[in-house]
């Protein structure tokens, strides 16, 4: 006899949810320790911020904003609904700001560690951490299994493997992107 486990399009949302929040937590560290220190570990922060735009806003927010929620949007949402995937769409966006910001600062502190530069960090770290907290635990506790009264089971099996395309076609779109920008530099 076999067995199937159904597998709801949210569970890899989730997923992704829980190392999201590893990251956050080493971000608190290390926001923590320019604090502390007046110094930052460069290396951390350009892999955090590449994490950050890659894999939290890139992979994760666009499963969610390009399959999930524009799937939803093209149902009949109750008020409330519809007024969370707009909330949620609006601090997907502030992350990138503050993701973009992050990334500025970190380029500028390495050509002057500035003690206005590393308080930038350290603020711009605490600001982005501030954000996912909240938003994850909105998105896990509130959103993501109601909204899954929208679909039918078929409609659910077939975003699940829109989730999976979307993961494979990834690392082919993040690594082009690289050697097209390298290949502009030298022209």
């Amino acid at each position: 006899m076999s067995t199937q486990v159904a597998i709801l399009p949210i569970g890899p949302l989730m997923i992704e949810h829980r190392l999201i929040e590893r990251m956050v937590n080493l971000l608190e560290k290390e926001a923590l320790n320019i604090r502390n220190t007046g110094r930052t570990n460069i290396i951390f922060l350009r892999a955090a911020i590449d994490f950050f735009g890659f894999y939290a806003d890139r992979t994760h927010h666009g499963k969610e904003e390009d399959i999930l929620f524009a799937e939803l949007l093209k149902r009949e949402l109750s008020v409330a609904d519809k007024e969370m995937v707009e909330r949620l769409q609006q601090e997907h966006a502030v992350a990138r700001e503050l993701v973009v910001k992050l990334g500025m600062d970190a380029d500028e502190g390495c050509r002057q560690c500035s003690p206005e530069i590393l308080n930038r960090l350290s603020a711009g770290l605490e600001e982005l951490t501030g954000l996912y907290r909240p938003h994850i635990q909105k998105e896990d506790k509130q959103f993501f299994i109601p909204v899954m009264k929208y679909f039918s089971k078929e409609e659910q099996d077939a975003m699940l493997c829109r989730f999976w395309e979307f993961d494979r076609l990834l690392i082919h779109e993040k690594y082009k992107k690289m050697v097209g920008q390298f290949e502009e530099k030298e022209a």
